[in-house]
């Protein structure tokens, strides 16, 4: 197996990798077509992260050393004479990431850092397609998934209410169709819901659609505040609130226990079930935060799903819900897309049956921790809402920005963050917020636009950078 010998010890480790795999193939040591060590092996062989293995391929990515292909690793490129202008002969380019071809970095979009992922499904991908019980998991199946993925469901969700029962385990297709799903059934058209006055897009798209009157409840920096939706209960009489209350989205709120418990008694009162949307719960890694549905279970649907702790394109969600939902539930799932897919659920189940997931968990929860250091230091004389392992940060702009205004600026040099606006459930006021997502890109592109967001509210004059 290939081990790197460092020489700049000054150098952040994943560069030091990274120039050591360019002098070895400079002279010869390794060979076009060469396959390199996974990320998994040479992060234990070097005492790193698979992160930083990550980071240094993707850093000779760049230099065009090496190419990585989807199942099968990450293979040294042939490089090109230093006299000759013939193309490499065998190993066709790739193509640079749309964002780096459009010259943006895109700061919008909540998800995991990809750069170690690859080869950790890789063995978890085989192993499915290896699986005697593979057959089982390609065809329709009935009663709302198989027992077996919903007692992973059950799994996953008893390290936040760990009294969960798989029998009240309902599958989704991710946590988007998980929304669309506990709207419509516990809603009816023209209906008010409540959320929080700064809600996730996804919401206000989903209410929107299926004729709901969505309203906004009052916040502060510890989330929604119980006497404002006890306010909106008795002005509207709603049905329903959907609530984010561990690294809301997009103001990083965490609500205390008090205030939950406070919550679920008003829901009591005026007869209000809750969605309760536990995306992020994941991030907090003592797991002391318990959920809004342990204090009220019987009004509670309980909504997680494995986009955001392991990858998106993992669309499988998880709703625990009270007995008396579930049918309404399993009817609206078989009505909006007939069933989740079953191989994609298993390969969930595998990945928390076998402590994998948890382990994905908590590489993001470190790789978030270090980008959140980054954003502190680069932006810290600003006003963020952060917290420690989370994903995105909320700045609050100093006057006279607009929310709109920053994001267009941004946008206009370079950086794609969210607007306050969008976050609005209600269009009845200005706001100078953006919200400012960390994990997609590498951690030297996170630097730079963070470096350049910063020079930004720096300017005496923004209008003349337009």
């Amino acid at each position: 197996m290939w081990v790197p010998h460092y020489s700049d010890l000054a150098q952040p480790v994943y560069l030091m990798i990274a120039d050591a795999l360019e002098q070895d193939i400079g002279s010869g040591r390794l060979m076009p077509g060469e396959r390199l060590p996974t990320l998994k092996d040479l992060a234990e062989t070097l005492n790193v992260t698979p992160g930083t293995i990550g980071r240094a391929y993707d850093e000779a990515a760049k230099r065009g050393l090496v190419v990585g292909e989807v199942g099968r690793g990450t293979f040294v490129l042939p490089q090109r004479p230093v006299q000759s202008a013939a193309p490499a002969p065998s190993v066709a380019p790739q193509p640079a990431p749309a964002e780096r071809q459009s010259g943006q970095i895109d700061l919008s979009l909540i998800k995991p850092n990809d750069a170690h992922m690859t080869d950790w499904l890789r063995g978890a991908i085989n192993e499915l397609a290896a699986s005697p019980g593979l057959a089982q998991v390609l065809d329709y199946v009935t009663e709302g998934g198989h027992a077996t993925h919903k007692q992973a469901g059950a799994s996953w969700i008893q390290r936040w209410l760990p009294e969960a029962r798989w029998q009240q385990v309902v599958l989704t297709s991710g946590a988007q169709h998980g929304l669309l799903v506990a709207i419509s059934s516990l809603s009816k058209s023209d209906d008010v819901v409540l959320c929080e006055s700064f809600c996730y897009p996804g919401i206000i798209s989903l209410a929107h659609s299926m004729g709901r009157r969505l309203r906004g409840v009052a916040m502060d920096e510890h989330g929604l505040i119980p006497e404002a939706l006890r306010a909106a209960c008795l002005e509207h009489r709603p049905s329903l609130l959907v609530c984010v209350t561990t690294h809301q989205n997009p103001t990083n709120s965490i609500m205390p226990h008090a205030r939950r418990q406070a919550i679920a008694e008003i829901a009591r009162e005026f007869d209000l079930f809750i969605v309760d949307d536990d995306i992020y719960g994941f991030l907090e890694p003592a797991a002391d935060y318990q959920p809004l549905a342990a204090y009220a279970p019987e009004r509670s649907v309980y909504l997680t799903s494995l986009s955001k702790s392991v990858l998106p394109a993992l669309r499988i969600g998880y709703l625990y819900a009270p007995p008396q939902t579930l049918s309404r539930l399993s009817s609206m799932v078989r009505s909006s897309v007939w069933m989740p897919s079953p191989l994609m659920a298993q390969l969930a189940s595998n990945l928390i049956n076998s402590g994998m997931a948890d382990q994905l968990v908590r590489v993001q929860q470190d790789e978030a921790a270090a980008r959140q250091q980054m954003a502190r230091e680069i932006l810290g004389k600003y006003k963020i809402r952060s917290q420690p392992n989370s994903f995105h940060i909320w700045l609050e702009l100093p006057e006279p920005w607009t929310s709109d205004e920053f994001a267009n600026l941004a946008r206009n040099n370079g950086v794609t963050v969210v607007s306050g606006s969008q976050f609005l459930p209600e269009r009845s006021r200005a706001t100078c917020g953006v919200r400012i997502a960390l994990m997609a890109p590498s951690r030297q592109e996170l630097g730079f636009a963070l470096t350049k967001l910063a020079s930004l509210l720096d300017s005496p004059e923004p209008r003349l950078f337009y």
